[in-house]
């Protein structure tokens, strides 16, 4: 599932077409790549949920919010997101890239994955998967992009 939400990230992010509204024609898409239709419908969920999730912040409470520099996380959160995850996830709020809102919305779309425990890198892509998603975090979406990528190499950091 992870891997299909990185593959539509990267081949729709910086391109000028639209992922097709048409689930029946991506999931074919995405299958005759190699996907398997379960974890197809999984990221298409997990997707949906981000849209969802994100219209319920966005109406209740406001994304130029100030973050909270303290958060006790449930055992279950802990468990998912290591030392390292959960002090990125600090970092980036120091750094102002993340707010109280769009912190809750990255903890809730890590919960929502089928993975055990994130790794850092893998931290990464959700963080920029829901900045990128999210109306007015265009302006901290390119600050994290810069901070995480080497455009020459196109590796990220």
């Amino acid at each position: 599932m992870f891997d299909i939400l990185i593959y539509l990230f990267e081949n729709y992010v910086h391109s000028e077409s639209r992922i097709s509204i048409d689930y029946d024609s991506l999931t074919n898409d995405l299958s005759d790549i190699g996907f398997h239709k379960r974890d197809i419908y999984n990221a298409l969920r997990w997707l949906k949920n981000l849209s969802c999730y994100k219209r319920n912040v966005i109406s209740s409470i406001s994304l130029l919010s100030k973050p909270i520099s303290t958060r006790i996380y449930t055992q279950e959160e802990s468990l998912k997101l290591n030392v390292d995850c959960r002090g990125f996830i600090l970092f980036l709020e120091q750094l102002e890239i993340l707010t109280l809102d769009t912190r809750e919305m990255i903890i809730e779309r890590v919960m929502e994955l089928d993975i055990n425990e994130l790794s850092l890198e893998d931290l990464k892509w959700i963080v920029l998967i829901v900045l990128f998603n999210v109306p007015g975090c265009e302006s901290v979406y390119r600050k994290l992009e810069n901070l995480l990528f080497n455009f020459k190499e196109d590796v990220i950091h």
